[in-house]
């Protein structure tokens, strides 16, 4: 009878050859994902740079150091992370011309002509082995913070607008990253105690 007819079974012998196939062949063809951290284009390389970036006059260089225990210190002071933002902000632009902040010079932009600003500032960020990448990236996003809150408030007294109303490559954001060059010199982490240095005269 047509109902006691058995359904012949799969040969399941070669299952195993073929997953272990595809499997090599998703992996050889698949791209992943990784973590990106935080985009910064490097200097280019020149003879004796390194000697001549660390003799940076004291006035001009701001260090932001964390320390093992994840404290920031500032100028040998422990300050809230809440706090950074509106340091940078002062020590880049010396609003007030102070003489323990980096002295402005007159510099010329590209495309949009002289401007007094701080061409020498440098902010140094160091840290300690045991630092954690969390503080670290904070510490990061706020003096980005520092510098782009600086280019918007140049923009709009410029422009009477703001950075998000110019397009990315817009000559007017080119300005304003001329008006203030980000300058943060990360330091190698260390184990123990503050980098090596020099300020030149």
């Amino acid at each position: 009878m047509k109902g006691n007819r058995k359904v012949p079974g799969l040969n399941s012998s070669s299952t195993a050859d073929i997953s272990f196939i595809l499997l090599i062949f998703f992996l050889v063809t698949t791209s992943m994902d990784t973590d990106m951290g935080i985009t910064r284009r490097l200097p280019e390389w020149q003879p004796n740079a390194q000697e001549e970036e660390a003799k940076v006059k004291e006035r001009n260089l701001l260090i932001v150091k964390v320390n093992s225990d994840n404290e920031i210190l500032v100028r040998k002071d422990v300050i809230k992370i809440t706090e950074l933002k509106d340091i940078a902000k002062e020590f880049i632009a010396n609003p007030e011309n102070k003489d323990n902040l980096p002295a402005k010079e007159e510099y010329e932009i590209p495309g949009f002509g002289t401007v007094v600003t701080t061409t020498k500032h440098v902010i140094s960020l160091q840290t300690d082995g045991d630092t954690q990448y969390e503080i670290y990236f904070k510490v990061q996003n706020e003096l980005s913070r520092a510098y782009n809150e600086l280019r918007d408030e140049w923009l709009f007294e410029q422009y009477h607008k703001h950075s998000r109303d110019f397009a990315e490559d817009a000559d007017e954001i080119v300005y304003a990253k001329g008006m203030y060059p980000s300058k943060i010199s990360e330091a190698e982490p260390r184990q123990y105690g503050a980098a090596n240095i020099q300020y030149a005269e």
